[in-house]
C-alpha cells in the first residue's frame, strides 16, 4: 500500500520502556497491511554507532561532550545514508531512538537541552510522529536486569529518573506520551490505531 510521501516514526522512552518491542511489532503490523516498511535503530550499525557500543563498557569512559559528539556523528551518518534515501523512496520509517534521547540523556548529564537540540535540528529528518513509551524507572531497569552489562551505559535509576523527565516534557501534536506500564498487547494496539489513522490522511 502506498503512501504519497516517506514517513519517519519515532519510538523513544527510557532503558526498558519497551519501545524496541513496540517497533517490531509495529513494523510486523504495517507490513501485514501492506505497507512498504524498513527499521532503523539509534545507535546506529555504522561506524560511530559501534564505537558508541564499544564505550558502553565502561559508563564513565566519556565525558558529556564527548557522548554528544559520538551521538552526533553517529546520527549524521544514520541521516544521510539510512534515513533520507528510505523517505525519498516513500517508505515508512520506524525508527527506535532519535534526537530526543540525545536531548533527554545528555541533557540530563547537564549539557544545555536547547544547544542540543538545536545543533541536531541544523541537519536531521523532522519525524512525522514521535512516541514516548513512558514507565517508572525501577520498573524500567527490573525488565532488563538481565542485560548484558555492555548494555548498560546509561542505566542508572536516579539517572533516568532525570531522563525521563526530560521525555515527558515534549509537548505537541505530533509527541504523543503512552503509559507502557499497560499490558504489551493494549500498547501496540493503541500505537497501530494511531499510525493507521495518520496514514490515511496521508493517502487522502
Amino acid at each position: 500500500m502506498a503512501v504519497q510521501k516517506g514517513i519517519l516514526i519515532v519510538l523513544e522512552g527510557i532503558d526498558g520502556a519497551g519501545k524496541s518491542t513496540q517497533a517490531e511489532i509495529l513494523m510486523n503490523r504495517l507490513h501485514e497491511r501492506g505497507y512498504d516498511v524498513v527499521y532503523f535503530r539509534e545507535p546506529s550499525e555504522g561506524k560511530w554507532g559501534q564505537e558508541i557500543k564499544k564505550k558502553a563498557a565502561d559508563p564513565d569512559s566519556l565525558s558529556p561532550e564527548e557522548e554528544l559528539d559520538l551521538f552526533l556523528k553517529d546520527r549524521k551518518e544514520n541521516v544521510e545514508k539510512n534515513l533520507r534515501p528510505a523517505l525519498e523512496k516513500k517508505k515508512i520509517v520506524i525508527l527506535d531512538r532519535y534526537y530526543f534521547s540525545t536531548i533527554a540523556y545528555q541533557g540530563a548529564k547537564g549539557i544545555d537541552q536547547k544547544r542540543i537540540r538545536r545543533v541536531n535540528e541544523e541537519f536531521v529528518v523532522e519525524p512525522d510522529l514521535v512516541f514516548f513509551l513512558d514507565v517508572d524507572p525501577r520498573e524500567g531497569l527490573d525488565r532488563i536486569k538481565n542485560r548484558k552489562k555492555k548494555d548498560r551505559l546509561f542505566e542508572r535509576a536516579e539517572y533516568l529518573v532525570k531522563v525521563r523527565e526530560i521525555f515527558r516534557s515534549f509537548r505537541g501534536e505530533r509527541f504523543i506520551h503512552i503509559d507502557s506500564s499497560k499490558p504489551k498487547k493494549e500498547i501496540s494496539a493503541e500505537i497501530e490505531r494511531i499510525v493507521l489513522n495518520y496514514l490515511i490522511g496521508v493517502r487522502l
